[in-house]
């Protein structure tokens, strides 16, 4: 059986589950991020119980094994209990289970869920690429699905390949997409720069999987998303650092620069600044982003994008942005912006795409 059959027979096999959990108001995103937490715990736990060099990833109270031996409402009060005690902990695995919450309140679906359909899999066998690639395309699925409110962080990969296919990254570059998405332009990028892994240094294979690719995003569903994309394909590690930062790009200056920088920034006039309120929850206010590194002071999205990519890029570096035609035609800051990207760099192609009815998010 192909990589590509076997990716689509497991996509098939979670997806059906998918119609039947929304009779219980679980939507299409919500449980894209249920199966991410589950397939986790489900791979620490096979990589925990593997015959040669076994690693616990996952402390024992917050294993796979807890899942399978609860019963009943229990179930449902153990896994929230693992989602809330895993969200405490660092690296990757803080970031996937960052804020997570169970939206399975049925306890006979969620066993169904854990027992039949995910438990009966061996995802690490099936190897990086088939069950990285059967997330991808869950998350395609997804995005694909009319009113799930996904098709916003989902760039097409149709045109994701071909804007990596002419920017060409190494493994000698720095990637970074400062509005990442569920992380297509990190993966693709990744799958460029690793031609010819075989023939690689040791130094270079190790930058290949730790260093090479960085991500922000603003929303923590979806850096939870991001963050097990990319550890399914191979980037990074489980108790690692996370490859994926939830955090505002536009509010400072990370102080890193990087040679390759790729995005398709969230489309909208308006910035916007997050703050938590007094009951806790996080309140948008539009507000204009002042940086001493940007040239103007403007409150639209898109051209504070373009500031800061182009405030982020190294010498010599090169960047591919997917932008509305309101950055090109806009006056005051825009124009202002647009003079110093033509005085400043390497103005190389501006490509324009026929109109569409809605553009997604990478």
């Amino acid at each position: 059986m192909s990589t590509t059959t076997d990716a689509r027979r497991l996509v098939d096999k979670l997806w059906s589950y998918c119609d039947v959990l929304r009779d219980d108001g679980v939507g299409v995103l919500e449980y894209t991020e249920q199966l991410t937490y589950l397939l986790f715990l489900k791979m620490a736990h096979e990589r925990a119980n593997r015959k040669l060099k076994p690693q616990r990833i996952v402390p024992e109270e917050y294993s796979w094994q807890r899942l399978l031996d609860a019963q009943g409402v229990q179930l449902e009060v153990e896994y929230t209990r693992i989602l809330t005690g895993l969200a405490r902990e660092p690296g990757v695995i803080g970031t996937i289970f960052r804020k997570a919450q169970n939206r399975i309140q049925d306890p006979a679906k969620l066993k169904r869920l854990v027992v039949d359909l995910i438990d009966k899999e061996n995802w690490s066998q099936t190897g990086t690429d088939i069950k990285g690639d059967a997330y991808e395309e869950l998350l395609s699925k997804g995005a694909s699905d009319k009113g799930s409110g996904a098709g916003q962080y989902f760039t097409p990969r149709a045109l994701i390949q071909a804007i990596v296919d002419v920017i060409q990254p190494t493994v000698d570059d720095t990637v970074v997409d400062p509005a990442c998405g569920t992380g297509g332009f990190l993966l693709v990028a990744h799958e460029h720069a690793e031609q010819g892994a075989e023939s690689m240094t040791p130094t270079q294979r190790a930058k290949l999987q730790d260093e090479l690719v960085r991500g922000y995003e603003l929303v923590d569903g979806t850096a939870r998303l991001a963050a097990m994309n990319l550890l399914l394909h191979g980037m990074g590690t489980a108790d690692g650092d996370s490859l994926i930062e939830v955090r505002d790009s536009l509010i400072a200056d990370p102080g890193l620069r990087w040679s390759v920088v790729l995005s398709n920034p969230p489309f909208g006039k308006k910035s916007s600044l997050t703050m938590v309120g007094a009951d806790g929850r996080e309140v948008r206010e539009d507000r204009e982003i002042e940086r001493q590194d940007f040239v103007a002071t403007t409150s639209n999205k898109q051209l504070n994008f373009v500031q800061h990519i182009m405030t982020i890029l190294d010498t010599n570096g090169r960047a591919a942005v997917v932008l509305p035609d309101n950055v090109l035609f806009e006056g005051g800051a825009g124009e202002t912006i647009r003079r110093k990207l033509l005085a400043d760099f390497d103005l190389h192609t501006m490509l324009r795409l026929r109109p569409a009815s809605s553009t997604p998010r990478a």
